[in-house]
């Protein structure tokens, strides 16, 4: 304040080109998209592109076909016995290392993982190398806006939405101790750089030194200097501003905060500690004689451990974020195992696989992305997300992103009518040249010509294939008119309305006849046995707003439903019966009740009535995640289970 500088007219002139820029796609497409489909929709520099890529992995998943592939594995010992046993995987059949999920893999059917297993029976192993290395990891930087939302997405299950919520909380000051008044927690949380004042870093090294001793503080001291071309490093990283506030001096803070904190303050500190230093073990088994003098088999078992923890005694990493794939713990292979051993193989297994699809992305994995891309800022990153769910374009169902029916036509008409504006590449150049206005190089007028003159043109075009697109966007569906139907022979229509897709006869105005989409998704399925509490007929499979039931097969004239069940009793009330529902809003799936709200029981997975063989609880959830697959977890002691209910873990 001292020392106030001139204002950047260069600087204001960029700022004012951005908003600019934005406000004339926004104001000029959205329009285009009110004719096209209904009134509401929305349209933006950034918003559509990230459409565009949650529609392109859409897209990906629909065309991906899966891949068998085998795997074998086999477990070894010494002869003697005196060897613990361990595990070693087949890498490598004469020279060629084995590819397991490619578009060849080497070992694609049963028969030939059979072949390999008749190959190697009743074969004597040796060890053919074991080699030693120290590997070591360098600490993490700071967050940045992108990367805490990331990692506050993936362990703590916050939306980037309520981290940028929490951050500014902790930002702005909450109170820690009576009479002390509002403090600030954190250093400004919308940023793209991971720089820390030297202030900072003293701090940390102070505090290094006294709670964990100089053999844990980095030997220079450290800052992560901005990387990127479109880094704009105008605020330091988010880092605690004061470090010797810890988390656990820090109870009365509000769950949420103390959690979004603790992390901020755990990736500072050990930004500043020492490399992490850890012992590798990898050992290469041959098989001696294999039938068949063609082939030579190898087997390769890896492990790891620490031998000194550096920053990780600070901050640990998770497993996918570790990167270490099939690596074992280095116990797991024997400490007294030498070169030229011979080993006895105890057993050998194969397994079957099939390719996965790529993975969807999630609110951090989409971020991320669009951080790599050099499209958006820091302050705008978890609006982009929420706009394009709140448009109704994106479902997010289980913290994934499901690109809907409207956002696939949107996205489709967008970058058939307007593909000069709306993809990665402009997007990310425009902030290439928003940045040449900004140190001087280039001006607002000719950058805004740059991108107006092009899109204008589209927009003439669009704008004057608004009707006919609407007339395009209509179905004929094979759904018989329930009003004028049997009399006419008439068929619904598929139209977009203010609310979204529905079925309205092809008579209109004669005929005004109209229906859900979602009630017609399975309309024609038949519920054996079910009928209708009203008028007796039978009753039809359905999906509605809020998920699956029972309707009459004599609606509109009859409107009798009943809700689909799972069939199993509600472990809570032990009366009512358990029904998978979906909010309005978000389309989030949950399981709850039937009756609702006399039982309040509410999961968000699916319940299945099994005793959990640790705390006894009368129930398991059904869960998947990339790193356990498909499993079984109880709600109460996290103890988890194989879905044949075998224990695989438990939580401390």
């Amino acid at each position: 304040m001292k020392n106030p500088r001139e204002i950047d007219e260069y600087l204001v002139s960029s700022q004012m080109a951005r908003r600019v820029m934005d406000r004339i796609l926004g104001y000029k497409v959205s329009p285009f998209l009110w004719k096209s489909f209904y009134y509401g929709l929305s349209a933006g520099r950034v918003q559509s592109v990230a459409l565009k890529l949650i529609c392109e992995k859409e897209e990906e998943i629909r065309n991906f076909k899966a891949k068998e592939y085998w795997s074998i594995e086999g477990i070894f010992s010494k002869p003697s016995g005196n060897t613990k046993p361990f595990n070693a995987k087949l890498f490598k059949i004469n020279d060629d290392v084995l590819k397991f999920n490619g578009e060849t893999p080497n070992i694609g059917n049963i028969d030939e993982a059979h072949k390999i297993l008749e190959n190697l029976r009743n074969n004597k192993f040796k060890v053919l190398d074991i080699q030693l290395k120290e590997v070591k990891r360098n600490a993490p930087a700071p967050f940045t806006t992108s990367v805490l939302q990331q990692t506050a997405s993936s362990r703590l299950g916050f939306s980037p939405k309520k981290t940028m919520m929490l951050a500014q909380k902790l930002y702005e000051g909450v109170e820690v101790s009576k009479g002390e008044g509002n403090v600030g927690l954190i250093t400004y949380m919308r940023t793209d750089s991971t720089r820390v004042s030297q202030y900072a870093i003293d701090g940390a090294s102070k505090f290094i030194k006294e709670n964990y001793g100089n053999e844990y503080l980095s030997g220079n001291q450290k800052n992560f200097l901005p990387k990127g071309k479109n880094t704009q490093d105008a605020h330091e990283a988010i880092r605690p501003t004061d470090v010797f506030k810890k988390p656990e001096d820090l109870k009365k803070l509000d769950k949420n905060l103390l959690s979004l904190y603790s992390l901020i303050w755990k990736r500072f500190v050990a930004s500043q500690m020492s490399q992490a230093i850890f012992d590798q073990k990898t050992v290469i088994i041959k098989a001696l004689s294999p039938k068949g003098d063609t082939f030579q088999y190898f087997f390769k078992a890896t492990g790891s451990e620490v031998r000194f923890s550096g920053f990780l005694k600070v901050y640990e990493f998770t497993k996918e974020e570790n990167g270490n794939g099939d690596e074992d713990d280095l116990s797991v292979i024997p400490p007294d195992l030498l070169v030229d051993d011979l080993l006895k193989a105890i057993n050998m297994m194969k397994e079957q696989h099939f390719t996965n699809p790529p993975p969807r992305y999630t609110e951090s994995s989409l971020i991320k992305q669009l951080d790599s891309l050099g499209i958006g800022r820091p302050s705008t990153f978890a609006s982009i997300v929420s706009t394009v769910v709140d448009r109704k374009y994106v479902d997010l169902i289980e913290r994934k992103l499901f690109a809907t029916t409207l956002g696939l036509y949107v996205n489709k008409i967008l970058g058939e009518y307007f593909p000069d504006v709306i993809n990665t590449k402009f997007t990310a150049e425009m902030e290439e040249e928003l940045d040449t206005i900004a140190n001087g190089e280039s001006t607002y007028l000719k950058v805004l010509n740059d991108f107006y003159i092009p899109f204008d043109k589209d927009l003439v075009i669009a704008e004057s294939s608004a009707a006919d697109i609407k007339k395009e966007l209509i179905e004929k569906t094979d759904i018989i008119c329930p009003d004028c139907g049997s009399e006419t022979g008439a068929f619904m229509l598929k139209k977009w309305g203010r609310n979204g897709q529905f079925l309205t006869c092809e008579r209109y105005p004669k005929c005004k006849a109209t229906l859900s989409v979602e009630e017609n998704i399975i309309e024609n399925k038949p519920a054996m046995g079910i009928k209708c509490d009203l008028c007796g007929a039978d009753m039809l499979e359905k999906v509605g707003k809020f998920g699956r039931f029972y309707g009459c097969s004599n609606y509109p004239k009859c409107k009798g439903v009943k809700p689909i069940t799972l069939g199993i009793k509600c472990p809570k009330c032990k009366e009512g019966e358990i029904l998978q529902r979906r909010s309005g809003k978000s389309k989030r799936i949950f399981y709850g009740c039937t009756r609702y709200p006399d039982c309040d029981f509410l999961v968000n997975f699916e319940p299945v009535i099994q005793t959990c063989t640790n705390c006894n609880n009368e129930y398991l959830l059904k869960k998947e995640t990339k790193k356990d697959g498909k499993f079984l977890e109880c709600p109460q002691c996290k103890t988890k289970f194989e879905l044949e209910l075998k224990p695989v873990a438990a939580e401390e």
